[in-house]
């Protein structure tokens, strides 16, 4: 039996013990993957500078942060979001007991991604964790450092049984997708998240694939431009360009091109200084295939800023492309690196155009102060989110579910996004042996009237506190009435 396959087992057997229903046993995982984090923050900092040369604060700042608030987000709201759900009643429920009730799915695998190797692996496991499951953890072989880290360390606060750390490429990742999963929450690029979705076909495992895509910038020239030019700046460049959400293309008008360009420029040099490669606050690209590929994609467009690179360290230069198409090679996958191309286009309507010719976005950016284009770009395109006149932040905000459609990824995740997606929403009816007069209408022979009732007591829209409260203040009102009628007879 592989190693994977004693992983998914134990951890099976440890979850058929019911210890992950206890709230207490989810919370007391909860504080120690937050321990792990508060302890252990020299170590993850360091795995993720020799993984991708970032720096501590910055990997403080867009890893662990959002970790911290997932998971006191869970430990607050945590009895709350496992407690029975009631819902509304129709008529012939009235006096029954009608809820849902969160309920584990078992055993989920989370495939994590590189680029951000401790948030976007950790984040799903909060969830996991909170929603009762057991979990298969499977860090990126690519972020090797981060992944060794957390294959040594995590089981020493974590039940060793219930949340394994499985390592290695794409071998070890083909190996659990051949075993059996109640979940699996894979992040990453969407030509690999049709494999995962394919092998979890083979025993109807739900999954959650978190993608990317090519996320498009679109800027109004009646817009603050420098303003936007600085936050779009800021969302490209953060992680040298590996991000899911970040801006991948700009889309503007002619006439502001040349603007947007040397504000770009600007925010560049104000960000990462006239020397991004000896700026501690730049990273560098993950490894030399990315490298390579990245390099590539600039191939037939104009370097308009930037374009620098050492082969030898991974680093390509912040860099702003024009002369570009959507025939361009940089316009045929998701960039996942320091490039920035700009799009000409006429206006709005060819930029709503030339997002819907595309596959659906992770998310859709719009800068302008024109409510009504704004409200335009969200009523005429589909993306997993949209943001307007800012870049990354709506992932900051764990009340909005977090997820792509289409060829970004499906289902979502993100507090009590992250819970729901992870727990089986068990429907509950609990009825009593009594009245069974008003069930006649539901055995044979069916006539005509007792079709008539039942069309009455199933599909008449009746709000059921509003009828409960009716029936009290009748109930009140006999009672007072027929205490009224008693004095009187005494007098």
């Amino acid at each position: 039996m592989s190693r994977e396959q004693l992983a998914v087992q134990r951890a099976r057997r440890a979850f058929q013990t019911g210890r992950t229903k206890r709230l207490e046993f989810r919370i007391d995982q909860l504080k120690s993957l937050l321990r792990f984090i508060s302890e252990r923050r020299s170590n993850i900092a360091d795995a993720v500078k020799r993984d991708m040369a970032k720096s501590e604060n910055g990997t403080e700042l867009f890893e662990m942060l959002g970790v911290e608030g997932e998971i006191n987000m869970a430990v607050e709201n945590l009895a709350q979001w496992a407690a029975p759900r009631p819902v509304e009643k129709n008529l012939l429920t009235v006096t029954d007991e009608v809820y849902i009730q969160p309920e584990p799915l078992g055993v989920v695998l989370i495939i994590g991604a590189w680029n951000y190797p401790w948030a976007v692996t950790l984040q799903p496991l909060v969830g996991a964790i909170a929603a009762g499951n057991a979990a298969v953890i499977k860090p990126s072989e690519v972020s090797a450092h981060s992944a060794k880290l957390m294959e040594e360390l995590l089981p020493q606060y974590l039940d060793k049984d219930l949340y394994p750390v499985v390592t290695g490429g794409v071998p070890e990742t083909q190996e659990l997708l051949q075993q059996r999963f109640d979940h699996i929450f894979y992040t990453g690029s969407s030509t690999v998240g049709k494999l995962v979705m394919g092998a979890a076909a083979r025993h109807l495992t739900p999954v959650t694939l978190e993608m990317g895509g090519k996320s498009p910038c679109y800027i109004d020239k009646k817009s603050d431009i420098p303003v936007a030019c600085r936050r779009i700046t800021w969302g490209k460049f953060v992680n040298c360009g590996q991000t899911c959400i970040a801006p991948d293309y700009i889309l503007c008008e002619p006439s502001i091109q040349d603007r947007v360009v040397e504000e770009i420029r600007r925010s560049i040099k104000e960000f990462y200084t006239d020397d991004p490669k000896a700026f501690e606050d730049y990273g560098r690209i993950v490894n030399q295939q990315h490298f390579e590929r990245v390099m590539a994609l600039m191939e037939g467009s104009t370097v308009a800023v930037g374009g620098e690179s050492d082969a030898s360290q991974c680093y390509i230069a912040p860099t702003v492309l024009t002369d570009v198409t959507r025939e361009s090679k940089v316009m045929k996958e998701e960039i996942f690196g320091p490039l920035l191309p700009i799009v000409p286009v006429s206006g709005v309507e060819e930029a709503v155009r030339f997002i819907n010719e595309g596959e659906k976005p992770l998310v859709v950016y719009v800068f302008s102060n024109d409510n009504k284009l704004i409200k335009r770009m969200i009523a005429d395109t589909s993306s997993g989110a949209l943001l307007a006149n800012d870049c990354l932040v709506h992932f900051t905000v764990t009340a909005l579910p977090f997820g792509g459609v289409g060829n970004s990824g499906m289902g979502c995740y993100h507090g009590r996004h992250t819970f729901d997606r992870l727990s089986h929403l068990r429907s509950c009816l609990i009825k009593q042996l009594k009245m069974e007069g008003v069930n006649r209408m539901r055995y044979p022979p069916h006539t005509a009237k007792k079709l008539s009732w039942a069309r009455f007591l199933l599909l008449r829209r009746t709000n059921v506190s509003s009828v409960r409260r009716a029936v009290t203040v009748a109930m009140l009102v006999a009672l007072a009435a027929f205490t009224v009628q008693r004095f009187l007879r005494r007098r």
